[in-house]
Protein backbone atom coordinates (compact mmCIF):
# COMPACT_ATOMS: atom_id res chain seq x y z
CA UNK A 1 0.00 0.00 0.00
CA UNK A 2 1.34 3.41 -0.96
CA UNK A 3 2.39 5.80 1.80
CA UNK A 4 -0.07 8.41 0.53
CA UNK A 5 -3.01 6.02 0.89
CA UNK A 6 -1.76 4.93 4.31
CA UNK A 7 -1.61 8.55 5.48
CA UNK A 8 -5.12 9.28 4.18
CA UNK A 9 -6.53 6.23 5.94
CA UNK A 10 -4.71 7.25 9.13
CA UNK A 11 -6.36 10.68 9.06
CA UNK A 12 -9.71 8.97 8.52
CA UNK A 13 -9.22 6.84 11.65
CA UNK A 14 -8.02 9.83 13.69
CA UNK A 15 -11.12 11.87 12.84
CA UNK A 16 -13.45 8.88 13.27
CA UNK A 17 -12.49 8.29 16.89
CA UNK A 18 -11.80 11.93 17.77
CA UNK A 19 -15.51 12.52 17.15
CA UNK A 20 -16.61 9.77 19.54
CA UNK A 21 -14.06 10.62 22.21
CA UNK A 22 -14.99 14.30 22.13
CA UNK A 23 -18.59 13.90 23.29
CA UNK A 24 -19.22 10.47 24.79
CA UNK A 25 -16.81 10.49 27.74
CA UNK A 26 -18.20 13.68 29.28
CA UNK A 27 -21.87 13.12 28.40
CA UNK A 28 -22.95 12.19 31.93
CA UNK A 29 -21.20 15.21 33.43
CA UNK A 30 -23.00 17.59 31.08
CA UNK A 31 -26.39 15.92 31.51
CA UNK A 32 -26.04 16.02 35.31
CA UNK A 33 -24.41 19.39 35.93
CA UNK A 34 -26.11 21.46 33.23
CA UNK A 35 -29.40 19.68 32.46
CA UNK A 36 -29.96 17.96 35.84
CA UNK A 37 -31.06 14.66 34.33
CA UNK A 38 -31.58 11.65 36.59
CA UNK A 39 -29.27 8.65 36.75
CA UNK A 40 -31.79 6.53 34.85
CA UNK A 41 -32.04 9.14 32.10
CA UNK A 42 -28.26 9.41 31.83
CA UNK A 43 -27.95 5.64 31.55
CA UNK A 44 -30.50 5.55 28.75
CA UNK A 45 -28.77 8.42 26.93
CA UNK A 46 -25.40 6.65 27.17
CA UNK A 47 -27.04 3.46 25.91
CA UNK A 48 -28.04 5.01 22.59
CA UNK A 49 -24.69 3.90 21.16
CA UNK A 50 -25.55 0.31 22.11
CA UNK A 51 -28.76 0.53 20.11
CA UNK A 52 -26.72 1.85 17.21
CA UNK A 53 -24.32 -1.09 17.58
CA UNK A 54 -27.23 -3.54 17.35
CA UNK A 55 -28.55 -1.93 14.15
CA UNK A 56 -25.14 -1.39 12.51
CA UNK A 57 -24.56 -4.93 11.12
CA UNK A 58 -27.89 -4.88 9.29
CA UNK A 59 -27.32 -1.37 7.96
CA UNK A 60 -23.83 -2.11 6.71
CA UNK A 61 -24.91 -5.39 5.13
CA UNK A 62 -27.70 -3.71 3.19
CA UNK A 63 -26.38 -0.25 2.27
CA UNK A 64 -22.61 -0.52 1.99
CA UNK A 65 -22.21 -4.11 0.84
CA UNK A 66 -24.88 -4.02 -1.89
CA UNK A 67 -26.00 -0.50 -2.82
CA UNK A 68 -23.54 2.40 -2.50
CA UNK A 69 -19.80 3.14 -2.38
CA UNK A 70 -18.47 3.07 1.18
CA UNK A 71 -16.88 6.55 1.14
CA UNK A 72 -20.18 8.12 0.05
CA UNK A 73 -22.15 6.32 2.75
CA UNK A 74 -19.59 7.50 5.31
CA UNK A 75 -19.88 11.09 4.10
CA UNK A 76 -23.68 11.07 4.31
CA UNK A 77 -23.78 9.46 7.77
CA UNK A 78 -21.25 11.92 9.22
CA UNK A 79 -23.07 14.85 7.64
CA UNK A 80 -26.37 13.79 9.18
CA UNK A 81 -24.61 12.96 12.44
CA UNK A 82 -23.01 16.40 12.69
CA UNK A 83 -26.36 18.13 12.25
CA UNK A 84 -28.12 15.85 14.75
CA UNK A 85 -25.38 16.21 17.36
CA UNK A 86 -25.42 20.00 17.14
CA UNK A 87 -29.19 20.08 17.57
CA UNK A 88 -28.84 17.72 20.53
CA UNK A 89 -26.36 20.12 22.14
CA UNK A 90 -29.00 22.86 22.50
CA UNK A 91 -31.79 20.69 23.95
CA UNK A 92 -32.91 20.85 27.57
CA UNK A 93 -35.71 18.25 27.74
CA UNK A 94 -34.85 14.57 28.15
CA UNK A 95 -37.15 13.10 25.51
CA UNK A 96 -35.90 15.41 22.77
CA UNK A 97 -32.31 14.81 23.85
CA UNK A 98 -32.74 11.05 23.89
CA UNK A 99 -34.35 10.89 20.45
CA UNK A 100 -31.63 13.05 18.91
CA UNK A 101 -28.81 11.05 20.51
CA UNK A 102 -30.47 7.84 19.38
CA UNK A 103 -30.77 9.08 15.79
CA UNK A 104 -27.16 10.24 15.94
CA UNK A 105 -25.97 6.86 17.20
CA UNK A 106 -27.86 5.13 14.39
CA UNK A 107 -25.81 7.28 12.02
CA UNK A 108 -22.45 7.03 13.80
CA UNK A 109 -22.14 3.42 14.94
CA UNK A 110 -22.27 1.91 11.42
CA UNK A 111 -19.32 4.14 10.48
CA UNK A 112 -17.07 2.17 12.84
CA UNK A 113 -17.40 -0.92 10.66
CA UNK A 114 -17.43 1.10 7.46
CA UNK A 115 -14.09 2.81 8.14
CA UNK A 116 -12.56 -0.58 8.91
CA UNK A 117 -14.08 -2.04 5.77
CA UNK A 118 -12.81 0.79 3.59
CA UNK A 119 -9.32 0.50 5.07
CA UNK A 120 -9.17 -3.27 4.56
CA UNK A 121 -10.25 -2.91 0.92
CA UNK A 122 -7.19 -0.72 0.22
CA UNK A 123 -4.68 -3.10 1.82
CA UNK A 124 -2.62 -5.91 0.37
CA UNK A 125 -1.53 -7.31 3.75
CA UNK A 126 -4.12 -6.29 6.38
CA UNK A 127 -2.41 -8.12 9.25
CA UNK A 128 0.70 -5.98 8.80
CA UNK A 129 -0.84 -2.74 7.55
CA UNK A 130 -4.02 -2.28 9.59
CA UNK A 131 -2.43 -1.96 13.05
CA UNK A 132 -0.36 1.20 12.48
CA UNK A 133 -3.39 2.82 10.79
CA UNK A 134 -5.98 1.80 13.38
CA UNK A 135 -3.82 3.00 16.27
CA UNK A 136 -4.32 6.55 15.01
CA UNK A 137 -7.98 6.13 15.94
CA UNK A 138 -6.99 5.57 19.56
CA UNK A 139 -4.70 8.61 19.27
CA UNK A 140 -7.68 10.64 18.07
CA UNK A 141 -9.68 9.56 21.13
CA UNK A 142 -6.77 10.57 23.38
CA UNK A 143 -6.34 13.99 21.75
CA UNK A 144 -10.09 14.66 22.07
CA UNK A 145 -10.03 13.85 25.79
CA UNK A 146 -6.96 15.99 26.44
CA UNK A 147 -8.50 18.90 24.52
CA UNK A 148 -11.87 18.79 26.28
CA UNK A 149 -10.27 18.33 29.71
CA UNK A 150 -7.63 21.04 29.28
CA UNK A 151 -10.22 23.58 28.13
CA UNK A 152 -12.47 22.63 31.09
CA UNK A 153 -15.50 21.97 28.88
CA UNK A 154 -16.73 18.78 30.56
CA UNK A 155 -19.91 20.16 32.11
CA UNK A 156 -20.90 22.16 29.02
CA UNK A 157 -22.43 21.41 25.63
CA UNK A 158 -19.15 22.30 23.90
CA UNK A 159 -17.96 18.68 23.62
CA UNK A 160 -21.05 17.79 21.56
CA UNK A 161 -20.61 20.90 19.43
CA UNK A 162 -16.93 20.10 18.93
CA UNK A 163 -17.83 16.58 17.84
CA UNK A 164 -20.52 17.99 15.53
CA UNK A 165 -17.99 20.29 13.84
CA UNK A 166 -15.53 17.46 13.34
CA UNK A 167 -18.35 15.28 11.98
CA UNK A 168 -18.95 17.84 9.24
CA UNK A 169 -15.20 17.94 8.58
CA UNK A 170 -15.16 14.15 8.41
CA UNK A 171 -18.08 14.17 5.97
CA UNK A 172 -16.14 16.38 3.58
CA UNK A 173 -12.95 14.39 4.05
CA UNK A 174 -14.68 11.08 3.29
CA UNK A 175 -15.46 12.30 -0.23
CA UNK A 176 -11.71 12.52 -0.88
CA UNK A 177 -11.06 8.90 0.14
CA UNK A 178 -10.33 6.18 -2.44
CA UNK A 179 -13.39 4.91 -4.28
CA UNK A 180 -14.70 1.77 -2.56
CA UNK A 181 -17.71 0.44 -4.50
CA UNK A 182 -20.07 -2.19 -3.06
CA UNK A 183 -18.70 -5.71 -3.15
CA UNK A 184 -21.82 -7.18 -4.71
CA UNK A 185 -25.07 -5.85 -6.08
CA UNK A 186 -26.44 -9.34 -6.57
CA UNK A 187 -28.67 -11.31 -4.26
CA UNK A 188 -31.21 -10.22 -1.69
CA UNK A 189 -30.28 -8.90 1.72
CA UNK A 190 -31.46 -11.15 4.55
CA UNK A 191 -30.71 -11.60 8.24
CA UNK A 192 -29.13 -14.88 7.22
CA UNK A 193 -26.56 -12.94 5.18
CA UNK A 194 -25.54 -10.93 8.26
CA UNK A 195 -25.44 -13.76 10.81
CA UNK A 196 -25.25 -17.02 8.81
CA UNK A 197 -26.63 -20.18 10.33
CA UNK A 198 -23.14 -21.66 10.40
CA UNK A 199 -21.86 -18.75 12.50
CA UNK A 200 -24.76 -19.06 14.93
CA UNK A 201 -24.14 -22.80 15.18
CA UNK A 202 -20.74 -22.06 16.72
CA UNK A 203 -22.64 -21.18 19.89
CA UNK A 204 -23.71 -24.81 20.22
CA UNK A 205 -20.15 -25.66 21.21
CA UNK A 206 -19.93 -25.47 25.00
CA UNK A 207 -16.79 -23.32 25.24
CA UNK A 208 -18.05 -20.85 22.64
CA UNK A 209 -21.46 -20.63 24.29
CA UNK A 210 -19.89 -19.93 27.70
CA UNK A 211 -17.57 -17.35 26.15
CA UNK A 212 -20.50 -15.61 24.42
CA UNK A 213 -22.59 -15.56 27.62
CA UNK A 214 -19.66 -14.26 29.68
CA UNK A 215 -18.95 -11.58 27.08
CA UNK A 216 -22.57 -10.45 27.19
CA UNK A 217 -22.69 -10.43 31.00
CA UNK A 218 -19.38 -8.63 31.54
CA UNK A 219 -20.54 -5.79 29.27
CA UNK A 220 -23.31 -5.01 31.75
CA UNK A 221 -21.00 -3.74 34.55
CA UNK A 222 -18.68 -2.33 31.88
CA UNK A 223 -21.24 0.35 31.13
CA UNK A 224 -20.83 1.74 34.65
CA UNK A 225 -17.32 2.80 33.62
CA UNK A 226 -18.21 4.21 30.23
CA UNK A 227 -21.28 6.13 31.33
CA UNK A 228 -20.40 7.46 34.78
CA UNK A 229 -16.62 7.62 35.36
CA UNK A 230 -16.22 11.19 34.17
CA UNK A 231 -19.09 12.39 36.37
CA UNK A 232 -17.63 10.48 39.32
CA UNK A 233 -14.15 11.96 38.87
CA UNK A 234 -15.51 15.49 38.57
CA UNK A 235 -17.64 15.13 41.69
CA UNK A 236 -14.64 13.63 43.51
CA UNK A 237 -12.69 16.80 42.76
CA UNK A 238 -10.25 15.40 40.17
CA UNK A 239 -8.92 18.15 37.93
CA UNK A 240 -8.98 17.66 34.16
CA UNK A 241 -10.87 14.39 34.55
CA UNK A 242 -11.37 13.93 30.80
CA UNK A 243 -7.64 14.36 30.21
CA UNK A 244 -6.75 11.88 32.95
CA UNK A 245 -9.20 9.35 31.54
CA UNK A 246 -7.14 9.18 28.36
CA UNK A 247 -4.66 7.23 30.49
CA UNK A 248 -6.96 4.27 29.83
CA UNK A 249 -6.37 4.49 26.09
CA UNK A 250 -2.64 5.04 26.59
CA UNK A 251 -2.44 1.89 28.67
CA UNK A 252 -4.49 0.12 26.01
CA UNK A 253 -1.75 0.82 23.48
CA UNK A 254 0.94 -0.47 25.87
CA UNK A 255 -0.98 -3.60 26.83
CA UNK A 256 -1.44 -4.44 23.16
CA UNK A 257 2.31 -5.03 22.99
CA UNK A 258 2.13 -7.44 25.93
CA UNK A 259 -0.54 -9.73 24.48
CA UNK A 260 1.85 -12.10 22.62
CA UNK A 261 4.07 -12.48 25.71
CA UNK A 262 1.13 -13.26 27.99
CA UNK A 263 -0.47 -15.59 25.45
CA UNK A 264 2.52 -17.90 25.62
CA UNK A 265 2.26 -18.08 29.41
CA UNK A 266 -1.45 -17.85 30.20
CA UNK A 267 -3.40 -19.12 27.20
CA UNK A 268 -6.89 -17.99 26.25
CA UNK A 269 -8.76 -18.86 29.45
CA UNK A 270 -6.50 -17.09 31.90
CA UNK A 271 -6.02 -14.10 29.63
CA UNK A 272 -9.79 -13.66 29.71
CA UNK A 273 -9.80 -14.21 33.49
CA UNK A 274 -7.08 -11.56 33.92
CA UNK A 275 -9.19 -9.09 31.96
CA UNK A 276 -12.28 -9.70 34.09
CA UNK A 277 -10.24 -9.60 37.31
CA UNK A 278 -8.94 -6.18 36.28
CA UNK A 279 -12.58 -5.08 35.99
CA UNK A 280 -13.28 -6.11 39.58
CA UNK A 281 -10.11 -4.43 40.86
CA UNK A 282 -10.83 -1.21 38.97
CA UNK A 283 -14.26 -0.79 40.54
CA UNK A 284 -12.93 -1.55 44.02
CA UNK A 285 -10.23 1.10 43.53
CA UNK A 286 -12.87 3.59 42.45
CA UNK A 287 -14.99 2.71 45.48
CA UNK A 288 -12.23 3.48 47.99
CA UNK A 289 -10.17 6.09 46.15
CA UNK A 290 -10.40 9.87 46.44
CA UNK A 291 -8.84 12.99 44.97
CA UNK A 292 -6.49 13.48 47.94
CA UNK A 293 -4.21 10.90 49.56
CA UNK A 294 -5.82 8.03 47.66
CA UNK A 295 -5.81 9.64 44.21
CA UNK A 296 -3.38 6.92 43.11
CA UNK A 297 -6.27 4.46 43.40
CA UNK A 298 -8.33 6.45 40.91
CA UNK A 299 -5.39 6.77 38.52
CA UNK A 300 -4.64 3.05 38.77
CA UNK A 301 -8.30 2.24 38.17
CA UNK A 302 -8.17 4.26 34.95
CA UNK A 303 -4.87 2.75 33.80
CA UNK A 304 -6.25 -0.77 34.34
CA UNK A 305 -8.49 -0.13 31.35
CA UNK A 306 -5.71 -1.42 29.11
CA UNK A 307 -5.87 -4.85 30.76
CA UNK A 308 -9.67 -4.73 31.01
CA UNK A 309 -10.09 -4.10 27.31
CA UNK A 310 -7.12 -5.80 25.65
CA UNK A 311 -6.96 -8.94 27.76
CA UNK A 312 -10.66 -9.64 27.40
CA UNK A 313 -11.94 -8.17 24.15
CA UNK A 314 -8.83 -8.51 22.00
CA UNK A 315 -8.18 -12.00 23.37
CA UNK A 316 -11.81 -12.80 22.64
CA UNK A 317 -11.41 -11.63 19.06
CA UNK A 318 -8.40 -13.90 18.67
CA UNK A 319 -10.30 -16.80 20.23
CA UNK A 320 -13.25 -16.37 17.86
CA UNK A 321 -10.89 -16.04 14.92
CA UNK A 322 -9.25 -19.34 15.84
CA UNK A 323 -12.51 -21.22 16.41
CA UNK A 324 -14.14 -20.06 13.17
CA UNK A 325 -13.47 -21.13 9.61
CA UNK A 326 -12.07 -18.50 7.25
CA UNK A 327 -15.45 -18.05 5.57
CA UNK A 328 -17.25 -17.45 8.89
CA UNK A 329 -14.77 -15.26 10.77
CA UNK A 330 -16.34 -11.92 9.89
CA UNK A 331 -19.86 -13.18 10.66
CA UNK A 332 -18.76 -14.73 13.97
CA UNK A 333 -17.00 -11.53 15.03
CA UNK A 334 -20.10 -9.56 14.08
CA UNK A 335 -22.34 -11.85 16.11
CA UNK A 336 -20.23 -11.44 19.26
CA UNK A 337 -20.04 -7.68 18.72
CA UNK A 338 -23.83 -7.62 18.48
CA UNK A 339 -24.10 -9.51 21.79
CA UNK A 340 -21.53 -7.36 23.61
CA UNK A 341 -21.40 -3.78 22.34
CA UNK A 342 -25.03 -4.06 21.35
CA UNK A 343 -27.25 -6.11 23.68
CA UNK A 344 -24.83 -6.26 26.64
CA UNK A 345 -24.08 -2.55 26.67
CA UNK A 346 -27.76 -1.72 26.21
CA UNK A 347 -28.74 -3.78 29.27
CA UNK A 348 -25.78 -2.28 31.12
CA UNK A 349 -26.87 1.27 30.30
CA UNK A 350 -30.29 0.63 31.76
CA UNK A 351 -29.00 -1.19 34.84
CA UNK A 352 -26.18 1.26 35.58
CA UNK A 353 -28.62 4.15 35.35
CA UNK A 354 -31.02 2.40 37.72
CA UNK A 355 -28.24 1.73 40.25
CA UNK A 356 -27.00 5.31 40.11
CA UNK A 357 -30.57 6.53 40.51
CA UNK A 358 -31.04 4.25 43.54
CA UNK A 359 -27.94 5.62 45.26
CA UNK A 360 -28.74 9.29 44.56
CA UNK A 361 -30.18 11.64 47.18
CA UNK A 362 -30.92 15.35 47.24
CA UNK A 363 -28.85 17.74 49.33
CA UNK A 364 -30.37 20.57 51.33
CA UNK A 365 -29.56 22.85 48.40
CA UNK A 366 -31.46 20.57 46.01
CA UNK A 367 -28.38 19.14 44.27
CA UNK A 368 -27.90 15.45 43.52
CA UNK A 369 -25.59 13.58 45.89
CA UNK A 370 -24.28 10.22 44.66
CA UNK A 371 -23.13 7.42 46.93
CA UNK A 372 -20.29 6.45 44.62
CA UNK A 373 -18.80 3.81 46.90
CA UNK A 374 -22.03 1.83 46.84
CA UNK A 375 -22.39 2.30 43.07
CA UNK A 376 -18.88 1.04 42.31
CA UNK A 377 -19.19 -1.89 44.71
CA UNK A 378 -22.34 -3.01 42.87
CA UNK A 379 -20.35 -2.92 39.62
CA UNK A 380 -17.44 -4.76 41.25
CA UNK A 381 -19.78 -7.43 42.64
CA UNK A 382 -21.44 -7.99 39.27
CA UNK A 383 -18.04 -8.31 37.57
CA UNK A 384 -16.86 -10.74 40.25
CA UNK A 385 -19.88 -12.99 39.76
CA UNK A 386 -19.23 -13.19 36.01
CA UNK A 387 -15.54 -13.88 36.69
CA UNK A 388 -16.23 -16.76 39.08
CA UNK A 389 -18.84 -18.36 36.81
CA UNK A 390 -16.50 -18.13 33.83
CA UNK A 391 -13.54 -19.51 35.77
CA UNK A 392 -15.56 -22.52 36.92
CA UNK A 393 -17.25 -23.37 33.62
CA UNK A 394 -15.01 -22.36 30.73
CA UNK A 395 -12.52 -24.81 29.24
CA UNK A 396 -10.48 -24.55 26.08
CA UNK A 397 -8.33 -27.55 25.32
CA UNK A 398 -6.44 -25.64 22.64
CA UNK A 399 -5.77 -22.56 24.71
CA UNK A 400 -2.01 -22.81 24.38
CA UNK A 401 -1.87 -23.24 20.60
CA UNK A 402 -2.30 -19.67 19.39
CA UNK A 403 0.71 -18.57 17.39
CA UNK A 404 2.50 -15.50 18.71
CA UNK A 405 2.75 -13.84 15.33
CA UNK A 406 -0.96 -14.32 14.72
CA UNK A 407 -1.80 -12.96 18.16
CA UNK A 408 0.33 -9.91 17.55
CA UNK A 409 -1.52 -9.24 14.32
CA UNK A 410 -4.97 -9.04 15.93
CA UNK A 411 -6.12 -5.65 17.11
CA UNK A 412 -9.36 -4.14 18.41
CA UNK A 413 -11.48 -2.95 15.51
CA UNK A 414 -14.67 -1.61 17.04
CA UNK A 415 -13.83 0.81 19.79
CA UNK A 416 -10.87 2.29 21.62
CA UNK A 417 -12.79 2.52 24.89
Amino acid sequence: MKMQIRARLGVMMFLQYFIWGAWYVTLATWLTKSLHFSGQQIGLAAGTTAVGAMIAPFFVGLIADKLFATQRVLALLHLLGGVLLFIASVQTAFHAEYVLLLLYSLCYMPTLALTNSLAFRQMREPKLEFGPIRVLGTLGWIVAGLLIGTLKLESTARPLQTAAAFSLLMAAYCLTLPDTPPLSREGKFTIESVFPKEARSLLRERSMAIFAIASFLICIPLQFYYAFTNLFLNEAGVRNAAGKMTGGQMSELFCMLLIPWFFRRLGVKYMLVAGMLAWVLRYVLFAYGNANEHVWMLVLGIVLHGICYDFFFVTGQIYIDRKSSLALRAAAQGLITFLTYGVGMFVGSWLSGAVVEHYTTLSAAGADVHSWRSIWLVAAGASAVVLVLFLLTFSDKEEGTVQTAEAAGRIPVEAPL
